[in-house]
């Protein structure tokens, strides 16, 4: 586990984060809310602390247990499941930052949980993060999270708890003195391939694996961001592209696990921009229901490429968070099935109404699924010139 130096460390690169990924500077008397399970107390302990210190007021959550998790989707009739308890739309209307602390003591308890019952909680709390995410876009709002190490990813990762943290260790930079300036400095060299990315005027992507065929239309008024300080850790670059110009297929060689629900092998083939076949070497009835949780959720949010030269990653670690920011040797891409991101559009995002990001290809739905590879490939950008440019190849931008 983290010893209290690092525990100190994690704490300042979490606030360092939350400052980052916020477009407006925080003032005096705003809300931060902190939600953390039970394993992450200390490190929800010092966040309380800091946020104090700079004269702004936490809100402390306690995420559910697993078995609160497990006894709600069991016994929770129709309306208790989407039930909100008074007070929460004002809060989130009134929310200036939140911070997530994850630290799982169960990934798999509710497997036996009807996947429509998910889904329809899902559901239930959109309204809440549409809040959120408007007030993200006017500068109101910024987030963050983060994951701790727990006995249970250590296992399900196949690795003993140690060698984990030591990934956590890692990633996050905490075996530096000072590992804000570490995060400054990769933050400095992501907006140079940002920069370089954004100039490019361009009509496809193409991505090329052993296992992958698709292209990716960019559409119009587009962006690559990443590496805001949105996640720790984060070496991702990434927009939400129109999802009217997905074609080909996509194949997620990394497992996932979500919502109690372990997946392997995820296969998706792309039509007309939505998902048109589905396979999957393990859960695929699983993969299925949250394909069809709503219209959207069957079509493209979110393409996205990791460089090997920012992340330490190496391991799968059975957590979303670290395996969309896979180094290893190859790097990774993922595409996220379901909804996008409102500040890849590269005008005002406040200016973008329901059916400004409708007309666009902003895609909208409760469901949001990273589906990881691996493998060796090659991206190249085709030029509305006529040109093809490789951006991606052996785990890095070409840049």
């Amino acid at each position: 586990m983290l010893n209290e130096k690092q525990l100190q460390r994690y704490a300042d690169v979490m606030l360092w984060g939350l400052t980052t990924a916020r477009s407006r500077r925080f003032k005096k008397n705003d809300i931060v809310q902190v939600r953390f399970n039970l394993p992450a107390l200390r490190l929800a302990e010092l966040l309380h602390e800091r946020i104090l210190e700079r004269g702004l007021n936490p809100v402390m959550r306690f995420s559910p247990t697993p078995t609160m998790e497990r006894n709600f989707f069991h016994l929770a009739k129709p309306k208790q499941l989407v039930f909100q308890p008074p007070g929460a739309i004002p809060l989130y209307e009134n929310l200036n930052g939140s911070i997530f602390l994850h630290a799982p003591e169960s990934i798999t308890h509710l497997s036996d949980v009807d996947p429509k019952k998910i889904a329809r909680f899902t559901i239930s709390r959109k309204p809440l993060r549409d809040i959120l995410d408007k007030r993200d876009a006017a500068g109101l709002f910024g987030w963050t999270l983060c994951m701790l190490p727990t006995s249970e990813l250590a296992q399900h990762a196949k690795m003993g708890l140690d060698a984990y943290t030591g990934q956590v260790i890692k990633a996050c930079f905490l075996n530096r003195k000072e590992p804000v300036k570490q995060w400054e400095e990769i933050f400095k060299k992501a907006a140079t391939l940002k920069r370089w990315l954004n100039r490019m005027r361009v009509k496809h992507y193409h991505v090329e694996s052993p296992h992958i065929d698709l292209e990716v239309t960019p559409g119009e008024k587009r962006r690559w961001i990443g590496i805001s300080g949105h996640n720790i850790p984060s070496f991702e670059l990434f927009l939400s592209p129109d999802w009217r110009g997905t074609r080909g297929h996509y194949y997620a060689n990394q497992p996932s696990y979500r919502s109690g629900n372990y997946v392997e092998g995820v296969y998706l083939e792309f039509d007309n921009g939505r998902v048109k076949r589905v396979q999957a070497e393990t859960g695929e009835a699983f993969v299925k229901q949250q394909l069809n949780m709503d219209t959207g959720a069957s079509q493209l949010g979110e393409f996205s490429l990791t460089d090997k030269r920012f992340s330490k990653i190496d391991r799968f670690m059975a957590n979303t968070l670290y395996d969309e920011n896979f180094g290893g040797r190859q790097g990774n891409c993922h595409v996220a099935v379901g909804s996008s991101y409102a500040d890849t559009y590269s005008g005002d995002p406040a200016e973008l109404t329901r059916d400004r990001k409708a007309d666009l290809g902003f895609n909208d739905s409760a469901l949001h699924w990273d589906l990881v590879n691996t493998e060796k490939k090659r991206v190249s950008a085709h030029l509305s010139n006529g040109n093809v440019v490789t951006i991606y190849e052996n785990g890095q931008f070409t840049y």
